[in-house]
């Protein structure tokens, strides 16, 4: 497979063995397991393609998952939330609960803490509604929610395994890739995450967004927060070390 091609495609992934997954401040009492509600994760939906929200804090690819055009009901069940009904702040979490524990389980894969922090970016999703401008934009605007939590995450778990307070982490390459995979988009999925370990927290993020979702640079700038030098940079660093990573 090409250097720098997007590795997945449909089903390749495998779904996450997760515990309940509860509605935004309703934790271990959900509305659903997490398992029925994500099924196989790389059929998780993205919200690729949807309008870009206002930024948080700063300004050659096979796609890997299926666009779901989420505009008009979204926009008004959006609106509704802001407006502090519950039943819109349930139903945002329904129509995209499956997507955030998609893209949350594709940056950590296979950890047992995605479902709180899914929780969690609901839960900051909900009380930040009125910095929402454009309502349309709801579900790019949760996965930058998402993405810069887990970018916090990783930061801070990096920290506490320096000092020895934690375990460093360790992903299994050998049981990210579903069963029924193409040997080929197999091999190249478990080299991204054979190294995604060593990557500092951002250039990790970046490269998962990069080459598992199939983000373009400015998408990813978006999603992390950051300007398009600043990714470019990042993407570079995880390239080159992807790269010696096939010599080996």
């Amino acid at each position: 497979m090409p250097a720098g091609a997007t590795v997945t495609s449909d089903a390749a992934i495998r779904a996450p063995a997760t515990a309940a997954v509860g509605a935004p401040g309703r934790r271990s009492c959900g509305l659903s397991s997490a398992r029925n509600a994500a099924g196989n994760i790389a059929s998780m939906p993205r919200s690729r393609g949807s309008p870009s929200p206002p930024p948080a804090s700063a300004p050659a690819s096979v796609p890997a998952f299926q666009h779901v055009s989420t505009a008009r009901p979204v926009s008004r069940k959006a609106a509704r939330a802001r407006a502090g009904e519950s039943w819109a702040q349930e139903a945002l979490f329904r129509r995209h609960a499956r997507m955030a524990i998609g893209l949350a389980h594709r940056l950590l894969p296979r950890d047992p803490e995605v479902d709180d922090l899914v929780q969690d970016c609901f839960v900051l999703a909900l009380r930040r509604l009125s910095a929402l401008e454009n309502p349309q934009a709801f579900a790019a605007w949760l996965e930058s929610i998402v993405v810069r939590t887990v970018g916090k995450r990783l930061r801070r778990r990096r920290l506490l395994a320096r000092l020895g307070l934690q375990s460093p982490e360790e992903i299994d390459p050998e049981a990210i890739a579903a069963p029924a995979v193409p040997g080929e988009v197999a091999v190249e999925l478990r080299r991204v995450y054979a190294v995604i370990a060593k990557l500092p927290a951002d250039a990790r993020v970046a490269l998962v967004l990069r080459r598992v979702e199939g983000l373009e640079v400015p998408e990813i700038a978006q999603r992390m927060g950051v300007g398009l030098s600043t990714v470019k940079r990042r993407l570079k660093k995880a390239e080159e070390i992807l790269e010696r990573s096939r010599t080996e």
